[in-house]
């Protein structure tokens, strides 16, 4: 990360939850993850977020995550913040794979709440502070109940807050009210992982996104925040309207995110049991993505 990244947004504003490219037999594409990095970057980028549910980390090895990490760092630069998705249901698990993606360099971990076992809030807190305990680097902690089946409370973000490296949250609670009280009585970092909310969730303070999306439409979703920042909300906001059509195409339509951004991009299969868009919905997508780019 550069020096003078603010505190309020510590791994930039604009982030990626990038793909993991894959060749037409269903290995990693390399080559292709190097060149969409770098275009992601040059087109308004400030961070990658790697091996998240949009780079399909349930179904990528160990070692094919940790060779992405290092290929998407030769291809960006040491400047440019890279997180690496790290969680399981396992402890022991995720603390490994944490301390593999530090060695692997990354600047930052995106931590998953523990899925399946349901477990409760004093189990869920502990799972966070043994992760940032076992490292030297910041943590994002990843709240999206509707795939994992557990809430990080408000309650336990104000005591995880208080963990020196973890710094920030990628929301995808859909709650504004829970947020709105975290951010207003801790220093963490919220960031939008829902892009319906980018814009509400960053005018009550938050950092910016984590998007799917921007996979597509990096410089669309980077400008909704730079007219807000530019002070012309009411330009900000017609900003926002113009994505909303592919936003719902893409991450409301029963499709995954990934397979719905993998439609849109040459960047080889999705690995099962995801399966591809079907040419209907991949048509929609196409035509809905052409006239975002094509919007003044």
């Amino acid at each position: 990360m550069t020096a003078d990244t603010p505190a309020a947004a510590p791994f930039g504003r604009a982030l990626c939850a990038m793909i993991t490219p894959f060749t037409a037999t269903g290995e990693l594409d390399l080559d292709t993850a190097r060149q969409h990095a770098a275009r992601l970057v040059a087109d308004g980028c400030d961070g990658l977020v790697l091996s998240g549910t949009t780079g399909e980390s349930p179904t990528t090895t160990d070692t094919e995550k940790t060779t992405l990490l290092r290929a998407v760092r030769e291809a960006v630069g040491d400047a440019v913040p890279l997180l690496a998705g790290v969680g399981s249901p396992d402890t022991r698990r995720t603390v490994e794979l944490a301390r593999e993606a530090e060695e692997a360099g990354a600047d930052g971990l995106l931590v998953v709440t523990p899925y399946y076992s349901r477990p409760p809030q004093a189990a869920v807190e502990a799972y966070f502070t043994r992760v940032a305990d076992a490292v030297g680097i910041p943590v994002m902690l990843y709240d999206i109940p509707g795939r994992t089946g557990t809430r990080i409370e408000p309650e336990t973000l104000l005591r995880l807050a208080e963990h020196p490296r973890i710094v920030a949250v990628k929301d995808c609670s859909y709650d504004l009210l829970g947020a709105t009280k975290v951010m207003s009585r801790t220093s963490l970092a919220y960031y939008s992982g829902s892009e319906e909310l980018n814009l509400p969730l960053y005018a009550l303070g938050g950092a910016g996104y984590v998007s799917t999306v921007a996979n597509v439409a990096p410089r669309q979703m980077r400008s909704v925040l730079d007219a807000f920042d530019a002070g012309d909300t009411a330009g900000a906001a017609r900003l926002n309207e113009l994505t909303i059509e592919l936003v719902e195409l893409m991450m409301a339509s029963g499709l995954p995110g990934t397979v719905t951004a993998k439609a849109l991009l040459a960047a080889g299969p999705v690995r099962e049991p995801l399966q591809p868009a079907g040419e209907e919905a991949a048509d929609a997508l196409r035509r809905a993505h052409a006239r975002l780019l094509g919007a003044p």
